[in-house]
């Protein structure tokens, strides 16, 4: 029965992830949530985790709860539901990219699509510093670690762009952030 679960939970997060993992982490939550199969705090630790090892977010959060939830062969089933839908679209875009790019229907719905992914990565961006900097959002405890290392990060971005006149590194972040993480948390 799990496998099942993990398979049609997955496909489900692979069929309606447009705009790449980050738009998808509101309907991994969704699923994951729905089925019991992770805490939101386990959850947002892992998707941390899943952002800075090699590979998708979507495959390595499938991965990790499908291995989590049902060893090594729940780990494949949630890995293929998670990729099966993009392998296909593939093929089919693949098949039909010269004509379907200038179909003035298609341009239409690209183009409305970009501001819905927008706002799904903007809210769960918010979601989760708001969730990491404030304990519980109804009684506002403050949580002073997770704001000092925000603003150190926001504060290296503007600063580096400032001065450098380049975009920080998205492996510089991860890598301030861990020294920030092991500063304020403490070894």
């Amino acid at each position: 029965m799990i496998y099942l679960e993990l398979f049609l939970g997955f496909l489900k997060v692979g069929c309606f992830a447009f705009g790449g993992a980050y738009g998808a982490i509101p309907l991994i939550r969704d699923v994951v949530m729905s089925y019991g199969w992770l805490s939101d705090e386990m959850l947002t630790y892992m998707i941390a985790v899943s952002e800075s090892t090699p590979g998708p977010i979507m495959v390595n959060l499938a991965t990790y709860i499908g291995s989590n939830q049902a060893g090594f062969l729940g780990a494949f089933v949630a890995t293929l539901a998670v990729v099966l839908p993009s392998f296909f679209i593939i093929l089919l875009v693949t098949a039909l990219l010269k004509t379907a790019l200038k179909n003035k229907y298609v341009q239409a719905v690209l183009r409305g699509l970009k501001p819905c992914v927008i706002g799904i990565v903007l809210a769960t961006g918010i979601y989760m510093v708001l969730g990491n900097c404030f304990d519980t959002i109804s009684a506002i405890k403050v949580n002073m670690q997770s704001i000092i290392i925000t603003a150190l990060l926001v504060a290296s971005m503007f600063c580096y762009k400032h001065f450098v006149k380049k975009k920080l590194s998205p492996i510089l972040l991860i890598v301030i952030s861990a020294v920030a993480g092991m500063l304020v948390y403490g070894i």
